[in-house]
């Protein structure tokens, strides 16, 4: 290795200011450009196991590259990573003869301090995400360990690392249980939580490695780009660009972070894809849209239409007037707001779907008097979460609480648009190898898969399939008390908080003893699921509740065949189901996964399948196979449609961007 400058301050000092306010720029591509992307990724995206085969080659570099750093002391190290980082900043970290004695450094450091040495599958999976691509590793591989790599390596590199999570809890004990290896390093942590000061946030964002939530990062992004003394608006990066800005010696900006350089994404599948269908819209307080009064009224007016007068379409969600429930309306004596027929007709289809569309325990939880939405896809609570235009204070009005104040739009953007602003993302997971093409299409990374460091012992047994939705819960119960009498450990994965209360009372009638966790009980998630793997323990989980959280075995359990998961309930998406099996079975253990299915699931009717539900109620013969290509057909359509929703929601930021821009180009 080369040696570094002397003065160590003014070497940090330059590498931390090369990266301050960097956004990569966001290009419009035109048709051809388009097209020859969509070909790219439906030809070459599915090559997921060719990548990580290509990766093996960093092993035996990290091997040899680490022998040198065996013998040293823990003052050498710091200095042998600083030399390392220096040379490595003035050309791609990933570069092998760069990646290797970073990786070997990082592997040293977890040693000493954790007793942890990284795998060779742990290696390939940390230098997939080196080279800005998406790893799937097997649940239970060991994500937080191998994420140190690539975050310690481009850290040392120079570059602000952002490491992403889906809730505070997982950044927390990352960030607290991967501090000894970064300081080891000689580099520094930060940690960003709800709850946190715009100071505290500037301090945790101004160190080498920042652990974080999506939306604690995209939130304060947009806070950043609305805040005067930030200067991150476009015009104000085009001239500090050409002309240079003093003000980070000084101390004068404002900002909270700075600069997007890499960002480590774990649970990717959930942050880049499931949860990107809705804007990322930052708001303040201000006047209500409409008057509580209008509200009620409208609600009332509800009530006059019969079942033919609208039309619920399940699959997108939303209800439609028919020419009936028009006619109806256009009879009924009202005034002010009301009297005009567009602004009656949005409000009675509001407060219909406040009825039929969003239903308590499964879109909303009422606590404390206020209506608290709940994400679809990770089963959590999002208290400072508010439907628009209107739609928040129709649901109140229906639960009968205090309409909360209305707001008003500050900055919006969406996932899609938002990290595509850093220079290199890469992530990881344990299911996202079925959305490489449109990770390809929308954010331009490749997916590699990367094999299981031990044989994979899990048993999928045949789906159980039920005509009704009781008898399935019944079976459910027994089936969990057959195999609590065994002391097997039983993991029920549930689609809503609704089902969860659905299941704990059927396990509750065959006084069956269980823990429930679910997005009412989520501060006290990751303690529940840890607990699900012992011996006698029954859980009832939404099937995205305590993702990331560690299931371990006791020996009674892993003598008896290990945690056996009953799926209840699929979910819209296959790998959602495919994240709760992986539940069973982790790091090599034993493991069994069942799905039990009723053909009155309402997933068949919200998306066209209640014929071949039917048709399986009175061919019994064939009634396993149609169920199953039911459900098959269902959540197809489901994907199918939501990736629709995320194309459609970028085009619409894309040309809201263009609108506004000031420039001329989008910012």
């Amino acid at each position: 290795m080369s040696d570094a400058p002397a003065n160590h301050s003014d070497a940090d000092q330059i590498a931390r200011q090369a990266w301050f306010g960097h956004e990569a720029e966001l290009s419009r591509s035109d048709f051809f450009d388009k097209g020859v992307v969509a070909l790219k990724a439906g030809v070459l995206a599915g090559w997921t196991r060719t990548r990580g085969v290509r990766s093996r080659s960093i092993v035996p570099a990290v091997t040899r590259a680490g022998k040198a750093f065996e013998s040293i002391s823990d003052e050498e190290i710091i200095e042998c990573a600083r030399v390392a980082g220096y040379e490595a900043r003035g050309a791609d970290p990933a570069a092998l003869r760069h990646a290797a004695p970073l990786f070997a450094l990082v592997r040293e450091v977890a040693f000493r301090k954790l007793g942890m040495r990284h795998y060779p599958v742990q290696l390939r999976g940390g230098y997939v995400m080196m080279r800005g691509q998406m790893v799937e590793m097997q649940t239970g591989e060991g994500k937080t360990l191998t994420a140190t790599l690539a975050a310690g390596a481009m850290a040392l590199a120079g570059r602000p690392v952002h490491v992403v999570t889906v809730n505070d809890y997982l950044a927390a004990r990352d960030a607290e249980q991967m501090t000894p290896v970064y300081e080891g390093l000689g580099l520094t942590v930060g940690l960003v939580a709800e709850g946190m000061s715009p100071e505290d946030r500037k301090r945790a964002y101004s160190a080498d490695v920042t652990y974080c939530t999506n939306k604690e990062l995209a939130f304060d992004f947009l806070k950043d780009r609305i805040d005067p003394s930030a200067g991150n608006g476009h015009l104000t990066r085009r001239v500090r660009a050409i002309y240079g800005d003093n003000r980070q010696k000084s101390g004068a900006i404002g900002g909270m972070m700075r600069g997007l350089a890499f960002a480590l994404i774990d649970e990717a599948d959930s942050i880049l894809i499931d949860e990107a269908r809705t804007p990322l819209i930052l708001s303040g307080e201000g006047p209500a849209l409409f008057d509580p009064e209008i509200l009620r009224k409208a609600e009332q007016l509800t009530w006059r239409l019969a079942h033919h007068d609208f039309r619920i379409i399940g699959k997108e969600r939303r209800i439609e007037l028919t020419a009936s429930g028009r006619k109806r309306l256009d009879a009924a004596k009202v005034d002010g707001l009301l009297a005009n027929r567009a602004a009656r007709e949005e409000l009675v289809v509001k407060a219909l779907s406040a009825r039929h569309l969003f239903l308590r325990d499964e879109q909303y939880l009422v606590r404390d008097g206020k209506v608290e939405i709940i994400d679809e896809y990770t089963g959590r609570v999002m208290s400072d979460r508010f439907w628009v235009d209107g739609l928040h204070q129709m649901i109140e009005q229906k639960e009968g609480l205090e309409p909360s104040k209305g707001r008003i739009t500050l900055a919006r953007t969406t996932y899609q648009r938002f990290f595509r602003r850093y220079d290199r993302i890469a992530g990881m997971s344990g299911t996202i190898r079925e959305v490489a093409p449109e990770l390809w299409r929308t954010y331009g990374v490749a997916v590699a898969t990367i094999p299981s460091n031990r044989k994979v012992k899990r048993k999928i047994k045949p789906a159980r399939i039920f005509v009704a939705d009781s008898e399935k819960w019944s079976a459910i119960a027994a089936e969990a008390k057959r195999l609590n009498n065994k002391s097997v450990p039983v993991l029920i994965g549930t689609r809503t908080v609704a089902a969860s209360k659905r299941a704990s009372d059927a396990l509750g009638a065959a006084e069956l003893r269980h823990n429930v966790l679910s997005a009412e009980h989520f501060a006290e998630e990751a303690e529940v699921i840890s607990r699900a793997g012992l011996a006698g323990q029954v859980t009832i989980a939404t099937n995205m509740a305590g993702r990331g959280a560690d299931i371990g075995l006791d020996p009674e359990s892993r003598a008896t065949g290990g945690l056996h998961v009953i799926m209840s309930e699929p979910h819209d998406s296959t790998r959602i189901d495919r994240q709760l099996a992986g539940r069973a079975g982790r790091q090599g253990d034993p493991g069994q996964f069942q799905p039990f299915l009723a053909l009155d699931d309402p997933l068949l009717a919200q998306y066209d399948a209640t014929w071949l539900s039917r048709t399986a109620r009175w061919i019994w013969p064939l009634r396993s196979w149609l169920a199953r290509y039911a459900f098959h057909r269902a959540q197809a359509r489901a994907e199918t449609l939501h990736m629709q929703m995320r194309r459609d929601l970028h085009k619409q930021d894309e040309v809201l961007s263009d609108a506004m821009s000031f420039s001329g180009e989008p910012d």
